[in-house]
């Protein structure tokens, strides 16, 4: 007998977009520590890149994702102004990282369908750790000025983010029996994927699973290596009609399927009653259904992974393993690139390439269709990343064509 449905969220209804854009072009900034950068120039330097990824010229450009929040982010002043362009363009505050960096694409497929757009840029850059000794814009200020976290859970010592998903990890390990070397296979393999990829910023500091258990708790069940890093840096991709992108100058990489789930809960995460489950239980199925895959046609998945449970919960809440057997599931080297199970994170994910919050790992996903990654899965067809915010997740499968 199937199960029934969760009652605890819904899916966003989407348009069928299968196959109707590509990402054509991407780009990342440099990752790095505080570098003095303002989000903006750190977006500009992206573009550049995946400007010329493309072989599109800046007055090509004539739509532009970003997410108004987290700083001077790319908007369509910053950009005319950067590249020198006057073009009108279409333009979406629903993009950027996070959920959006999935989300985007069902968008620019429909502008570019109702021909608002040709070609789309979206966009997300932060400069976290420049701005940290000044003790604003990173996660922490942003959850504590959320009025619900404020009120009903920063008062009662939930925070920040750490102490906060501590708490859920604890709970998944009481219920499913999930162990600190799971979580540490996660930290492990994102570790040496990094390794593998010159521009992470944990790039030549390996990791192996005894150093893991070794490091100092900071905040039980984490160590320092379950927690994701505070980075400057960002990326960015473009989007085209894919009949259009087959004249460009890279290897076709379609966007197959798009989905986007929702927690009743919203932000206030304390009332969650699957309180060890993501709103990937309602993103995943659709945006696979769309695609016209299921989760073991999956070639390379990248995950919004702010902590190593995240991992684990997501893989299990878009269905690669049954609810509970995550932790198993992770185990060894499962997750490696050349490991034989789910290659996840080949980059190294926010724990261990950069903290810009999910776009880079769609940068990821498209070198890896590609076969242009460095930590290269070997005839990588189906790409897929799933973004995170909490009350949302989203999936958005990518194919080679």
């Amino acid at each position: 007998m199937p199960h029934p449905a969760p009652d605890w969220g819904h899916a966003t209804t989407y348009e069928d977009v299968s196959g109707e854009i590509a990402v054509v072009g991407v780009g990342e900034s440099d990752h790095t520590r505080a570098s003095g950068r303002t989000s903006g120039q750190i977006a500009a330097q992206a573009v550049e890149r995946a400007l010329d990824d493309a072989g599109l010229l800046p007055s090509d450009i004539d739509g532009i994702m970003y997410a108004p929040f987290a700083g001077d982010q790319l908007d369509e002043d910053a950009f005319h102004r950067h590249f020198g362009t006057s073009q009108e363009m279409w333009v979406s505050k629903r993009g950027g990282g996070m959920v959006w960096a999935a989300t985007a694409a069902h968008e620019a497929a429909l502008a570019i369908r109702e021909g608002r757009a040709r070609h789309v840029l979206n966009t997300f850059a932060v400069a976290w750790a420049t701005r940290r000794s000044e003790m604003v814009g990173g996660p922490g200020e942003s959850h504590a000025q959320e009025l619900f976290k404020q009120s009903l859970e920063v008062p009662f010592g939930w925070f920040p983010q750490p102490v906060y998903f501590a708490t859920i990890a604890q709970r998944h390990m009481h219920e499913f029996g999930t162990t600190q070397e799971q979580l540490g296979a996660v930290a492990v393999a994102c570790r040496r994927h990094a390794n593998l990829t010159p521009s992470a910023v944990m790039h030549g500091r390996p990791l192996t699973l005894e150093a893991y258990l070794a490091s100092p708790t900071i905040v039980d069940p984490f160590r320092k290596e379950d927690c994701c890093l505070i980075s400057d840096g960002g990326g960015a991709y473009i989007m085209s009609a894919s009949d259009r992108a087959r004249d460009l100058r890279q290897p076709l990489v379609e966007v197959a399927g798009v989905g986007l789930g929702n927690s009743d809960t919203g932000v206030h995460w304390a009332e969650q009653r699957a309180f060890t489950s993501t709103p990937q239980v309602f993103a995943a199925p659709g945006a696979f259904s769309m695609a016209g895959v299921a989760p073991a046609d999956v070639d390379v998945l990248t995950l919004y992974d702010p902590f190593t449970i995240h991992a684990i919960m997501q893989i299990e809440d878009m269905g690669f393993c049954a609810k509970g057997e995550g932790g198993p599931f992770v185990e060894g080297k499962a997750l490696d690139h050349d490991g034989g199970g789910l290659p996840y994170n080949t980059h190294g994910g926010l724990l261990s390439h950069a903290y810009v919050l999910g776009i880079a790992h769609v940068v990821e996903v498209v070198r890896q269709l590609r076969g242009q990654a460095a930590a290269q899965v070997p005839d990588a067809a189906v790409g897929v990343y799933g973004g995170y915010t909490g009350p949302q997740a989203s999936t958005v499968v990518l194919r080679r064509a």
